[in-house]
């Protein structure tokens, strides 16, 4: 593998791990569910897919065929993560409603 695919690689993990490091110190230091719920569906994504890419790019340059697994997963993950913060903001939406009935 050369050394220019290795600094690529290597960006892609680095960028990745920074994200999803990021993610996960939003998600233990933020305070309000909303709040926590940002911090994993943002930056986790684009930490889990940088390291995707990585992966991506390293299997397909020294199998010597195209490697397509993690780029699905990406996509999947891209699609699915925004779709599953908005359904958990929806039911904690609804479940605050209801508490406010309830209360009064």
């Amino acid at each position: 593998m050369s050394f220019g695919l290795q600094l690529v690689v290597a960006f892609f993990l680095l960028t990745g791990s920074f994200f999803a490091l990021m993610g996960s110190i939003g998600l233990w230091r933020f305070g309000d569910f909303y709040m926590r719920l940002h911090g994993p569906a943002k930056a986790t994504t684009l930490g889990v897919g940088g390291v995707l890419i990585a992966s991506m790019l390293y299997f397909t340059f020294t199998t010597g065929s195209l490697r397509l697994h993690e780029l699905l997963v990406t996509l999947f993950l891209i699609i699915s993560a925004p779709v599953s913060a908005y359904m958990l903001s929806l039911a904690a939406k609804k479940e605050a409603s209801r508490e406010r009935g309830q209360r009064h």
